[in-house]
């Protein structure tokens, strides 16, 4: 790793927070809480405000005129399209911009349903516009691209498999679904935008951040119902009998905000390599050990 510059000490640092709610953020901001850093966050419903915190009410779409017209660093913890278009045109002065995006921009990118392909290269726009829109003001940005996120109870992943295996006490699976996973906690995500910050071997790059264990997704969703009690049962069917009851109940109706392409990935293996995220700022992700207090109830 190269050797990280002289900056000012924690006490005397501030960080504008977007994205402070969610997942990611709220684990973020404990930490730079804890590091001394004073902070501004934006919420729709703010908690109140606490020691070297200050919440500001509003969205991207509604922003109010409080926001700090300086920072020591900018983190962005929420929709990348939203947060690359205020940075495009903001005025403010800060010279290290952290904003998280995600591997769907390449796992996605070649995908057959058209939202999903829409998905990835908005991904992919918005990323190339923080890096521009940084280059232009002589500040250095990173780009954070989490695979699989749990931890939280508020993922679209995991989370959901839980959901459903609770309300049926049970779950379906192809029995080829044997695409490999590397999820990740949202605790390490947060670890690592912390230690991102200072890495100057991190300026205008952008870094895949996989969990610390590979897995198929047959083993990642097993090993998820296993931490559950009552334990849910896990159905393999074959594949083709699989995508039959797939094909039904989609015309039936009954998997609503489900892509098929969801389904087929089961089969694909979207695999990232954390070496240089390990090298630009010491990532070391956790192995998956899904616990039940990581997903909602």
């Amino acid at each position: 790793m190269d050797s990280i510059p002289a900056s000012p000490r924690p006490s005397d640092r501030h960080a504008l927070v977007f994205g402070a709610t969610g997942p990611i953020g709220a684990s973020l901001l404990a930490r730079l809480r804890a590091a001394g850093w004073s902070v501004d966050a934006l919420a729709r419903v703010p908690p109140p405000d606490g020691p070297r915190l200050r919440w500001h009410v509003g969205t991207f779409a509604d922003l109010p005129a409080t926001l700090p017209t300086r920072a020591d660093a900018i983190f962005s913890c929420g929709p990348l399209d939203l947060f690359s278009h205020w940075y495009a045109h903001a005025a403010i002065d800060c010279p290290r911009v952290i904003a998280f995006g995600s591997t769907s921009d390449a796992t996605k990118q070649d995908a057959a349903d058209p939202d999903e392909r829409e998905l990835a290269q908005r991904l992919r726009d918005s990323g190339a516009r923080v890096f521009t829109a940084a280059t232009a003001r002589g500040a250095a940005a990173t780009l954070l691209r989490p695979t699989l996120v749990y931890g939280s109870g508020r993922d679209r992943n995991l989370s959901r498999i839980v959901a459903l295996a609770r309300r049926t006490g049970l779950f379906v699976l192809p029995a080829d679904a044997r695409g490999l996973r590397q999820p990740v906690h949202v605790e390490d995500l947060a670890g690592a935008a912390h230690a991102a910050v200072d890495a100057v071997s991190a300026h205008g790059r952008a870094y895949a951040l996989p969990g610390g264990e590979t897995l198929d997704y047959r083993t990642m969703v097993a090993r998820t119902l296993a931490c559950l009690d009552p334990r849910p049962r896990l159905w393999m069917l074959p594949g083709p009998l699989f995508d039959a009851a797939l094909w039904t109940a989609h015309r039936a109706g009954k998997l609503a905000g489900l892509p098929p392409g969801a389904v087929a990935r089961m089969r694909q293996d979207l695999v990232f390599d954390a070496a240089p995220a390990a090298a630009a700022f010491g990532y070391a992700p956790r192995p998956f050990r899904p616990e039940a207090g990581m997903f909602a109830n």
